[in-house]
């Protein structure tokens, strides 16, 4: 496994969004998008770019593990669930997608691969909040442990282990960005310069071969996105 930096023409991500403050029995918007949110280009859901990464599963999972299915339903630039908190606590809203055509770039030098994205974000519901849970146990993933005033504190996790120094990128809008090298333990911190969205991003190439569908591939590219409202 080595982490490697894609050229702009592998920099899509999928990412989810929703507000990070949720209330006990009110429903609350989740959205998918696809495209590259610091360079302000979102996919539109009937394009040829979004229906190659739509066969995405979406769920929230609670402080004690337990699992609600979302349906989502198309719109013009993402896709729309609703969820509404029973409780009180920490939910963390969890995309997968291990379900995308194996991809021959070898073109533009980059070789056969198959993608894996991975997306999460937090929905707080009452005072106390714990950190986000981490089930992504095939590739990477990203937890939010804490947020005290403007800093940020997250840890990088592969087949849900802490990764070691594994490059992260933070995004914010107006092609602001920020790379930050996480310590032998996944963890890596950040302050929040600005009340605004942050998308936060990981990759990692694994170094395997297979066959998906009936074409083999190379390598795994995986790719994984916290987002913060």
């Amino acid at each position: 496994m080595v982490v490697f930096t894609t050229s702009q023409m592998f920099a899509h991500y999928l990412w989810v969004e929703t507000a990070p403050m949720g209330t006990k029995g009110v429903e609350q918007d989740i959205k998918v998008y696809y495209g590259e949110y610091t360079y302000g280009e979102i996919e539109k859901v009937n394009g040829d770019a979004f229906s190659k990464v739509k066969n995405f599963t979406l769920w929230v999972i609670d402080e004690k593990g337990n699992r609600t299915i979302l349906e989502t339903i198309p719109s013009e630039d993402h896709y729309l669930a609703k969820f509404t908190p029973t409780s009180n606590g920490t939910f963390t809203v969890v995309l997968n997608n291990n379900d995308i055509e194996v991809i021959d770039y070898t073109e533009y030098d980059f070789g056969i691969f198959k993608t894996h994205y991975h997306a999460t974000a937090k929905i707080q519901v009452g005072q106390t909040s714990n950190e986000t849970i981490t089930v992504n146990e095939k590739g990477i993933s990203i937890k939010q442990v804490s947020e005290s005033g403007d800093t940020v504190k997250l840890q990088v996790f592969y087949t849900n282990k802490p990764l070691a120094e594994n490059e992260v990128q933070i995004y914010v809008a107006d092609l602001w960005s920020k790379k930050l090298q996480p310590d032998d333990n996944g963890y890596v911190s950040f302050k929040r310069p600005w009340h605004t969205k942050y998308i936060i991003e990981t990759t990692l190439k694994e170094e395997v071969q297979g066959i998906y569908k009936d074409k083999a591939y190379q390598f795994i590219w995986h790719c994984a996105t916290y987002s913060i409202l």
